[in-house]
């Protein structure tokens, strides 16, 4: 839980310092307003998201061969989503705790995030469950996806 807050407070004072430079500056400079609107920005250039943090689950329990296989098909579920334009950002924790990745969901509620979570494979078998909570965030991160595109050399 510690963690969670931790990281929710440096993404928040990146992002208000961020909006606190261009409040106090007027109007931001290089304003693109099509971007802006293509991409649900707000006044400040932010949006809302639906933040998951995803947890070790009760059912894990497999051998490796079936972990491989429910790994795979969580992958595959994430690569569909980003696809789909409604999951910005994705990743695991490396410390092999029970906190064990994120998810960064472009829909404005909880419920709607709450139906992607439930075609996760690794969410369905128990390996994974999910915790959403409501996010205010920059709207540029709509573009990690397309960049990340651009830099991978080897696709998960």
């Amino acid at each position: 839980m510690r963690f969670q807050i931790l990281l929710i407070m440096i993404v928040a004072i990146l992002t208000v310092t961020g909006c606190n430079e261009r409040m106090n500056r007027g109007t931001a400079t290089g304003f693109n307003p099509q971007l802006a609107s293509d991409l649900g920005a707000d006044d400040y250039g932010m949006r809302r998201y639906v933040v998951a943090f995803l947890y070790r689950g009760e059912n894990r329990n497999r051998s490796q061969e079936e972990a491989e296989k429910l790994q795979r098909a969580h992958l595959d579920n994430i690569n569909r989503l980003a696809q789909n334009g409604l999951l910005v950002v994705a990743g695991p924790f490396l410390d092999q705790g029970e906190l064990r990745g994120i998810y960064i969901f472009k829909v404005e509620t909880v419920d709607e995030a709450q139906k992607l979570t439930e075609t996760d494979p690794a969410v369905k078998a128990g390996s994974l469950r999910m915790e959403l909570h409501p996010w205010y965030g920059s709207a540029a991160l709509l573009k990690v996806n397309e960049i990340h595109n651009q830099i991978a050399k080897t696709a998960i």
